[in-house]
């Protein structure tokens, strides 16, 4: 009796362990897989005289965006999107390129902010299974039309306007002054409403999700782990649907936030409970809102 309960526990055990192990194996295997593609398809952009070539100082502008806008998402569980579009905007890069850059350049950095989660103990996997299938399929859809249908250069005020919004919404959720823990609904419809805005607008998964979820009254950790995990399929599933339907753009800013991106995601991690919050959240929303007004005044 006592080997069969023995046997029994060791088989729990194993079946555990692997499942733990699929946590890191799968976005691991994605990765590679995805970066194998990428050289193999554009082995003459990935040359060293290309390299090199790129590497100047609008490069260096990417990279920094790439560090600090996951420096902001890694810490508060929002922010990437609007914080790296705004600064690219800004900084003249057309919607689709920017967007473009930002999702393929997501799908490197929340595959490793994912692992550096799990890895610090910051995800409830329950949540993420409800949030991944809906926000997957929101932003598949956002992808496609923003690739394939909806003109850049006519949404581009749309989305300087868009992420305005966000940025209030992020400031009003640092303000309120209490918060009552209320049981969320509709998981599904609020993962593919942030998906689908996140992928035409550049942005938005964490604002829309994770803000949500924390006016809820949900653990802030486990949140932001289990938003950011989740955010890595949604980013994949965007970033695949660009690559197939737009083509891909903009080489010099897609690693620039690759590099920056990874660079910063497990900082991020670690200091998710580590920085005040509130100050932090109010400082990137006047951020992204004074980004955004220079964009609109270009346009204006």
């Amino acid at each position: 009796m006592e080997k069969e309960l023995k046997l029994n526990s060791v088989e729990v055990k194993s079946d555990t362990s692997l499942k733990e192990k699929l946590w890191v194996i799968i976005p691991v295997v994605l990765l590679v897989g995805l970066l194998t593609v990428l050289v193999y398809n554009h082995h003459a952009e990935f040359s060293w005289n290309g390299f090199v070539s790129g590497f100047n100082q609008e490069f260096l502008v990417f990279f920094f965006i790439g560090v600090f806008a996951q420096l902001v998402d890694g810490t508060l569980g929002m922010g990437y999107g609007a914080t790296s579009t705004s600064f690219l905007l800004a900084y003249g890069v057309p919607p689709v390129v920017s967007s473009t850059g930002v999702h393929v350049a997501e799908m490197f950095t929340t595959g490793v902010s994912a692992i550096s989660h799990h890895r610090f103990g910051n995800i409830n996997k329950k949540l993420v299974k409800h949030l991944l299938i809906p926000g997957v399929l929101g932003s598949i859809t956002g992808a496609y039309l923003l690739s394939d249908v909806i003109n850049g250069d006519v949404i581009k005020p749309f989305i300087a306007v868009y992420m305005i919004i966000l940025a209030i919404i992020i400031i009003r959720k640092a303000l309120a002054k209490s918060i009552i823990k209320k049981k969320t609904k509709k998981l599904g419809f609020l993962a593919t409403f942030g998906g689908f805005m996140d992928a035409v607008g550049g942005g938005g998964w964490g604002p829309i999700v994770t803000s949500t979820l924390l006016g809820r009254g949900r653990n802030p950790r486990y949140t932001i782990g289990s938003v950011n995990a989740a955010e890595f399929a949604v980013s994949f599933a965007s970033g695949i649907t660009f690559m197939l339907f737009g083509g891909i753009h903009g080489w010099q800013v897609i690693i620039g936030l690759i590099l920056g991106g990874v660079i910063a995601a497990p900082l991020g991690a670690y200091l998710v409970n580590k920085i005040k919050r509130k100050p932090m959240m109010i400082a990137v929303g006047v951020l992204i809102i004074l980004l955004s007004l220079k964009t609109l005044s270009k346009l204006l």
